[in-house]
């Protein structure tokens, strides 16, 4: 009898983009929460003004208000760097990449060692699918800052959609090397070894990324997935098992278990499993044929 397929798990999604920057003069400025610190009085009609403004409405999420005030303090300094930048996370947060990459090119032309321009216009590249545009990007980043983590990490993921399975991995090195603690890391480092069938690597991943994180539901997922591929199978149904008791809605863990099950020869439990996965929404696979075969 062919095997039923398992589904398998997801890397993590591109790290988003930074912050917008606040406004810095003479004037305090606090970092907590990227809140601004200016004085009770301001003149309108000035670039800080409108600055401000624009920086209080996209923190509010009134991106279409901060895009027309940032654009009116470009209007008085067309030369200064970061409202263009901000203008551009803005247009990011409204999926206008194209004009949000637009506003990135002109805080380059100002200041062409600004890392964080080139960062987020490789996101946003990236999200257009121009994936060697946006490594380009994140490379020109790290040269700028060799320690901007998020940077190593998308520029990884984005290696693995492209099969480049190697530079991902070491990418993902060095973010560790910046960050040894971040469990999403291994996490995702495991899925590249995966894609390479260095199934032993991955499953030594899995194992870190569970060590700091041992509520990580699709670590124990994944590390199901290949303790099934090497035959393993008491182990994979023992982590599909974790899975589900972190996360019992997560209907993939109980058809994952569904297959490992029939592969010992325990139909009942199979069953059980099949319908679970069914009873929350499992459309995708082939479940409810082969429970009409074989419960």
């Amino acid at each position: 009898m062919k095997k039923r397929t398992a589904f398998i798990g997801a890397i993590l999604s591109l790290i988003p983009l930074g912050n917008p920057l606040i406004f810095k003069t003479s004037l305090v400025s606090s970092m907590t929460g990227l809140m601004l610190s200016v004085p009770e009085k301001i003149n309108a009609e000035t670039f800080e003004y409108y600055f401000k403004l624009a920086y209080e409405k996209g923190q509010k999420g009134d991106y279409y208000g901060a895009i027309s005030d940032y654009t009116k303090a470009i209007e008085i300094d067309p030369q200064f760097g970061k409202a263009y930048y901000n203008r551009g996370w803005s247009k990011g947060k409204l999926k206008d990449y194209y004009g949000a990459i637009s506003d990135y090119n002109k805080a380059l032309e100002i200041n062409p060692k600004y890392d964080s321009a080139y960062y987020n216009r490789g996101w946003s590249k990236g999200k257009l699918k121009d994936y060697y545009g946006a490594i380009s990007d994140y490379t020109k980043a790290i040269e700028i800052d060799p320690k901007k983590k998020n940077a190593y990490i998308n520029r990884a993921i984005l290696k693995e959609k492209l099969k480049d399975y190697y530079g991902a991995i070491s990418d993902y090195n060095k973010a560790l090397e910046i960050d040894p603690n971040d469990g999403d890391l291994y996490y995702n480092r495991g899925g590249v070894k995966d894609d390479i069938e260095d199934y032993y690597g991955a499953i030594s991943d899995y194992n870190k990324a569970l060590e700091i994180n041992p509520k990580d539901a699709s670590a124990y997922y994944n590390r199901g997935i290949i303790k099934d591929k090497i035959k393993d199978y008491y182990g994979a149904i023992s982590d599909y098992t974790k899975a589900i008791e972190i996360d019992p809605k997560k209907s993939n863990a109980f058809l994952n278990r569904s297959i490992v099950k029939e592969t010992i020869g325990d139909i009942e439990g199979a069953c059980l499993d099949a319908k679970k996965s069914v009873s929350l929404g499992d459309t995708a696979s082939d479940s409810q044929t082969w429970i009409k075969k074989n419960c």
